[in-house]
């Protein structure tokens, strides 16, 4: 599938799972976001700066955040192998993925849709560096599977999630059932 450019800005309104908006601003090589949101009670803003080189692999993503427990940032940096450090310290946990992926985003689902060639109905594994809402930094184990034009099955066996994504020309997300839908680009 070939994708085209990514527009310079671009918005989403988060539904269901939190309530909130996050705005998304692109420059070569670089994804630079602000998600805004209340989920369960709590207010909460996550911003971020991911980079990434000309075959869409992230090599390195800035998060900061902050709720009523405070202010956080994290640095993540993926190094030659596909290992990953956290703050400056490895993270062997982390080994072997490619794409950070930002629980209060919809825009990091992107990554692997740039990075990867799918074949038609066959779940291609997508494991993640995931940065929690909250700052912490996990594996996700992920799946994606091409459906049709722009139309991508998502699973994610940690969380029991299975989804259909829905993505625009430039491969950006459209609709994330439960999560977010684009409004403005």
């Amino acid at each position: 599938m070939r994708l085209g450019p990514l527009p310079p800005a671009a918005a989403w309104q988060h539904l269901d799972a939190r309530t909130g908006f996050e705005v998304l601003f692109t420059a070569p090589g670089e994804l630079v976001g602000h998600t805004s949101a209340v989920e369960q009670g709590e207010i909460c803003y996550v911003g971020y700066r991911i980079e990434v080189d000309a075959s869409w692999r992230t090599m390195r993503a800035e998060v900061t955040g902050q709720s009523a427990a405070g202010r956080r940032r994290v640095v993540l940096e993926r190094h030659d192998g596909d290992r990953w450090t956290v703050d400056g310290s490895p993270v062997p946990l982390l080994d072997g993925c490619v794409d950070v992926d930002l629980e209060s985003s919809a825009v990091t689902n992107t990554l692997p849709i740039h990075r990867l060639e799918f074949p038609p109905g066959e779940a291609v594994p997508c494991p993640a560096a995931y940065v929690r809402a909250d700052l912490t930094v996990v594996r996700l184990e992920q799946t994606y599977t091409a459906r049709g034009e722009l139309r991508f099955g998502y699973t994610a066996p940690a969380f029991d999630f299975t989804t259909e994504l829905r993505y625009d020309p430039s491969g950006l997300i459209v609709d994330y059932p439960g999560i977010a839908q684009r409004h403005y680009s």
